[in-house]
């Protein structure tokens, strides 16, 4: 991109605004002591406060075996739920339980609604406070309970008929 040449005026009140800035960061000769600090290994940073160490732990646990994660949603039945072409078998709402009774409760419900038969079924989690509800938050993770996904072949966030963001359709693995 080609500019157009300043007019002498224009020269002359940028050479008077450049001459007011001041330069930041470091200067030149701090820059080739770093640069030679780099070279030399880690260099100690400035203006930075030790952190502060734990104390050590007794015994760290072991990393979590690798879940198998939960297939994609199948799009295709979210789109017939949200087209009234899949039933919703049953609604289960999460309003008025506390963390402990929800996660008591889930999963008898997924087994009862399984022992009948269910496919889909509606979870109302509500969104909380700024969309990151404790209990919203929560039911993804009660989701990946080893008794949860032997019940469950999928989930997905319900369309706003339905709830939006506080619902999730719960797609359930036929009875065997």
């Amino acid at each position: 991109m080609r500019g157009r040449r300043l007019s002498e005026e224009e020269t002359r009140a940028w050479a008077r605004v450049a001459a007011t800035v001041k330069r930041i960061g470091p200067q030149e000769a701090s820059l080739l002591d770093f640069q030679a600090a780099l070279e030399a290994g880690e260099p100690e940073l400035r203006n930075e406060k030790p952190a502060k160490k734990s104390p050590p732990l007794a015994q760290t646990p072991p990393p979590p075996a690798p879940k198998q994660p939960f297939p994609p949603a199948d799009r295709g039945r979210e789109k017939r739920v949200r087209r009234g072409k899949l039933d919703i078998a049953a609604t289960f709402d999460l309003h008025g339980h506390t963390q402990v009774s929800a996660a008591r409760a889930l999963p008898a419900f997924l087994m009862a609604q399984q022992a009948d038969g269910a496919r889909c079924i509606l979870v109302i989690t509500g969104k909380g406070r700024e969309g990151q509800g404790v209990l919203r938050r929560n039911f993804l993770i009660w989701l990946e309970d080893p008794q949860a996904r032997a019940l469950i072949s999928g989930y997905a966030e319900s369309h706003p008929k339905h709830g939006g963001s506080g619902a999730f359709y719960v797609f359930l693995r036929r009875k065997e």
